[in-house]
């Protein structure tokens, strides 16, 4: 069985891009998440120690992509998965999806970014 936690919508202004306006200013990112996971000891128990915090995971996220300035985002959302995985064992796969809304495209777009997912096993 799985569960699925998920964050949408965290939004990280952080420098990451090839251009060097893009990592001197820094952009608005955001990030949607989809943690997997086994969910039904939590829905027995209804302790907190029994999942994984959402507040906890925001913070791991934030620092795993503001603290390294990178060249794509495909690295990006790498270090998130890694730093994901590393700190929270209850997740056996991760979901990254990242949305740069302000990418230096010639051209009208809705959305531009990436999606990765981790597991354990790959």
């Amino acid at each position: 069985m799985t569960d699925t936690i998920f964050v949408t919508g965290l939004s990280i202004h952080a420098r990451h891009g090839v251009m060097d306006h893009e990592t001197e200013v820094g952009q608005r990112f955001v990030i949607d998440l989809e943690l997997y996971t086994d969910l039904s000891e939590p829905a027995r128990s209804d302790r907190l120690a029994d999942t994984v915090s959402y507040a906890d995971v925001v913070a791991t996220t934030t620092a795993a992509f503001k603290n390294t300035n990178y060249r794509l985002l495909e690295r990006a959302a790498g270090a998130v998965a890694d730093a994901i995985l590393a700190n929270f064992p209850r997740i056996r796969a991760v979901k990254i999806t990242v949305h740069k809304p302000h990418a230096p495209i010639a051209a009208i777009f809705d959305d531009v970014g990436i999606m990765l997912t981790r597991s354990r096993h790959p």
